[in-house]
């Protein structure tokens, strides 16, 4: 049975769909053609993102992960290597983009919840000579998707980039969900950002847009990014209908995530009662929430379908559950009683 209204979607934050003020401004949009560079609503977008961020210059992109493979490809040539996390979205998720786009090796990080350490860094480059690799770039990623939502303050982030100049590298920051770190550490964006050469930001997360993502960086830099994503069937001519949407998401949406966050507590605090499940609330950072379950997770998964909730096994028996715009602190209370029921079997 498909999912539609009514159901109580926990797999992502990436359901979300736009709002009426984003439809509204979809419909209204002044677009031209950006690959000419004449849509006047992407170049303001890109404005505005770079702004918030702290960089020079931005690009609008359909997607994350075609945004963290244009500053790959940006920022390395091929038979390069890049240090990320063992479970970084990047190396993870993006379907192998980093050997077959941009040919590169990766060589992954340790650390808890997706957090490594400078050490961890000056470990992992290689030393000069022919038989390696030269290690090129480092990936830090804030929010991490993998790690529950945990976050990286301005502080570790500075740490492990300072380790990583020292050395030569560049550094890329993965900010796809870097407003919920924002929120949750209540600093700006920018200086989450600094550390870092270039950063990938989403709108189609929590924010609520329908789609889109941008790229920010020096300008050189998003030049030539800008130049890949050509290369990669990324311009998206009359792309200001999307781009309108996503000035609304950056301009109203951001501060509203303390509510996710909020509802993300709930649940972890409302689950530790369940005795058929594990949940650690003081995990819970932003707006993830990772289980255990007794019962093997995919039969959670489908006994909680039949109910009318929607989440994602991420292991054998661990389950991720993502608060968003679309679900509501009443939402949440059902789901923890859908939860309970599907989990004790």
């Amino acid at each position: 049975m498909a999912a539609g209204e009514g159901w109580i979607d926990l797999r992502s934050d990436t359901v979300t769909g736009p709002t009426p003020a984003m439809r509204r401004a979809m419909a209204e949009a002044e677009v031209g053609d950006d690959v000419y560079g004449e849509d006047p609503t992407v170049r303001r977008l890109e404005e505005e993102t770079a702004g918030l961020v702290g960089k020079a210059a931005a690009v609008f992109v359909p997607s994350g992960t075609m945004g963290n493979q244009l500053a790959l490809l940006a920022q390395t040539d091929r038979g390069d290597e890049i240090l990320v996390h063992a479970e970084a979205h990047i190396y993870y998720y993006e379907a192998g983009a980093p050997a077959a786009l941009a040919g590169l090796m990766c060589r992954l990080l340790p650390g808890a919840r997706g957090r490594f350490t400078a050490e961890d860094v000056a470990q992992a480059i290689r030393p000069a000579g022919s038989h390696f690799p030269p290690t090129r770039l480092l990936c830090v990623e804030n929010t991490h998707n993998r790690g529950g939502g945990a976050v990286w303050d301005a502080a570790a982030m500075a740490a492990v980039a300072a380790a990583a100049r020292g050395a030569g590298l560049g550094v890329h920051l993965d900010g796809a969900r870097i407003w919920n770190a924002a929120v949750a550490l209540g600093v700006g964006e920018a200086e989450l950002c600094a550390p870092a050469d270039t950063v990938l930001c989403c709108l189609s997360k929590g924010l609520c847009a329908p789609a889109g993502s941008l790229l920010c960086g020096p300008l050189e830099t998003i030049a030539r990014a800008r130049r890949w994503r050509k290369a990669l069937g990324g311009g998206m001519r009359q792309a200001g209908v999307l781009a309108a949407a996503g000035l609304v998401a950056l301009r109203q949406m951001r501060q509203r995530l303390a509510e996710d966050h909020a509802n993300a507590r709930f649940l972890a605090s409302a689950l530790a009662a369940v005795p058929t499940v594990r949940v650690d609330p003081a995990e819970v950072e932003t707006n993830m929430v990772r289980i255990g379950t007794d019962r093997p997770a995919a039969e959670v998964v489908a006994a909680l379908r039949g109910r009318g909730v929607l989440v994602n096994a991420t292991g054998p028996r661990t389950l991720r559950l993502v608060t968003h715009h679309d679900v509501s602190r009443a939402a949440c209370a059902r789901a923890v009683e859908a939860l309970a029921a599907a989990a004790s079997g």
